[in-house]
């Protein structure tokens, strides 16, 4: 958690709920939803968990931030949020470490959906737990100091952001309804 202002930077990059209020925040990405994956290789060697209890007897790659805090494994038991504190041989910082591993075989990985949908879609990483993951709720924003006048290079950034957000946004609408109409 940098301190902008104090390390002279002109922006970050933060979930919108981990922004001082003194801020000015762009919206930058979609609401994040998590899943729980193993490769085929993983559970072919370990059953796959049913609850999240589960988990706790499972090989947990585990996300640390710079910090030194760790990713929290979130889940909904009984319409509660509900926090594990996994056990696991590897901790990593880097997310093309963390999916990596868990491409190996090594154990099970909480991640953004976003991040592994492909591997997910190929097949090489299979999701669990589905229907005990929370509904999305944070999402990423771009966020600096108030001040009169941006950086032209961090006002065009936040003008890309801004139109890249709005046409990802149409094109998923788009992709919505065509689902829809073909069902």
């Amino acid at each position: 958690m940098t301190d902008i202002v104090a390390g002279r930077y002109d922006a970050g990059i933060r979930f919108g709920k981990r922004i001082e209020r003194d801020m000015i925040a762009v919206r930058i990405s979609d609401e994040i939803r998590h899943v729980v994956v193993a490769s085929p290789g993983y559970f072919a060697q370990h059953p796959r968990p049913q609850s999240p209890r589960d988990i706790l007897s499972h090989n947990c790659i585990r996300m640390r931030f710079p910090s030194g805090a760790f990713l929290p494994w979130q889940f909904a038991v009984e319409g509660e949020i509900v926090e594990l504190e996994v056990n696991g041989t590897v901790i990593v910082n880097e997310p093309e470490l963390l999916v990596r591993a868990a491409l190996e075989g090594i154990g099970l990985l909480y991640m953004v959906e976003d991040y592994v949908r492909s591997m997910i879609s190929a097949g090489r990483l299979i999701p669990v737990l589905e229907k005990w993951m929370p509904p999305p709720t944070d999402a990423f924003f771009l966020y600096y100091p108030s001040r009169r006048q941006n950086p032209v290079p961090l006002q065009s950034l936040i003008d890309f952001l801004r139109t890249s957000l709005k046409r990802n946004a149409k094109s998923r609408k788009k992709k919505a309804q065509s689902s829809m109409e073909a069902a």
